[in-house]
């Protein structure tokens, strides 16, 4: 008898573990401890609530005013003379002062124009030839050592040569340009070319597709995230070597314009002119980041 009661507490017993591990009791106890949960209000989070908030936009705002307002702190503790270091009032009055009488715009104007150029002769020539370069390991091995060695020399160094060979004109100050920006272009050129997939260069050649349509089709669309990298480097580049133009020969222009503050003391006038620079710079940016936004659209699809 008292075997019969084991055999039957142990029956009991794993059946009762069976049904407790059956799927649909197992989800349904699951169901029972997360009903709760979600029936629970919300606690209030300060840090949800913050990262909500478009702070990302207002980041730039925020930290710009914060260094004009240490900048007018360091002034005005410190008792600097404007010669040495004026104070962002004084710079806005010289800015507005500058802007009234047409001379800020006009230096503007002539860097702006010098840049364009040079970003034209620069990058034509930076893509073609480093196109040639991806296309042809011969080509390489003969030019990459000069191109590399001429990087030795500083553009600083080489600007007065072409101010002596060319003259103090324009077409000197866009070659100096080109050439500041010659070398990033072009080894993002060769790394983006390279960089195409070989089963798709395989299926082209399976179509029967022509040197220009595999270009076209194939090898310019799947490089064009590096050459707007090495675009973006470019444009910012570019208006540095404007500005070393204009420092070794020029009559206009934002770098003569800094000059000649130098030599009359204006230091306002001074930061007016690099202020200038940096907004010239920091537009091209942005004007080339928004071209590939909108060129390589299908790389940000959740925006």
């Amino acid at each position: 008898m008292l075997f019969w009661q084991q055999l039957g507490g142990l029956f009991f017993m794993q059946t009762t573990e069976c049904i407790e591990q059956h799927p649909s009791i197992a989800a349904g106890r699951e169901v029972e401890q997360l009903a709760p949960q979600r029936l629970a209000p919300q606690r209030f989070s300060f840090g949800r609530l913050v990262r909500r908030l478009p702070w990302q936009r207002l980041l730039v705002p925020l930290v710009l005013l914060g260094a004009l307002l240490l900048w007018e702190l360091v002034v005005y503790v410190g008792n600097y003379p404007a010669f040495f270091l004026p104070g962002p009032r004084r710079v806005a009055q010289r800015f507005l002062v500058v802007l009234r009488s047409g001379a800020l715009l006009s230096h503007a104007l002539v860097t702006v124009s010098e840049v364009l150029g040079g970003l034209v002769l620069g990058l034509s020539v930076a893509f073609v030839l480093g196109y040639l370069l991806a296309k042809s390991r011969t080509l390489e091995r003969i030019l990459s050592p000069y191109i590399v060695a001429s990087q030795a020399v500083p553009i600083v160094a080489l600007a007065p040569l072409l101010v002596v060979w060319f003259g103090a004109g324009m077409f000197s100050k866009v070659l100096v340009c080109a050439l500041t920006l010659f070398f990033p272009v072009l080894i993002n050129t060769i790394v983006g070319i390279r960089s195409v997939d070989a089963e798709l260069k395989e299926l082209m050649v399976s179509l029967r597709a022509s040197r220009w349509q595999a270009f076209r089709y194939l090898e310019l669309p799947a490089a064009l995230p590096v050459l707007f990298g090495g675009l973006k480097v470019g444009v910012t580049l570019s208006v540095i070597g404007a500005v070393v133009g204009e420092f070794v020969g020029a009559d206009r222009g934002l770098g003569f314009l800094v000059n000649l503050a130098r030599g009359l003391f204006d230091t306002p006038l001074m930061f007016v002119a690099l202020f200038t620079l940096m907004a010239i710079a920091l537009t091209l940016y942005l004007l080339v980041s928004g071209l590939e936004r909108w060129v390589l659209h299908w790389r940000w699809p959740q925006e």
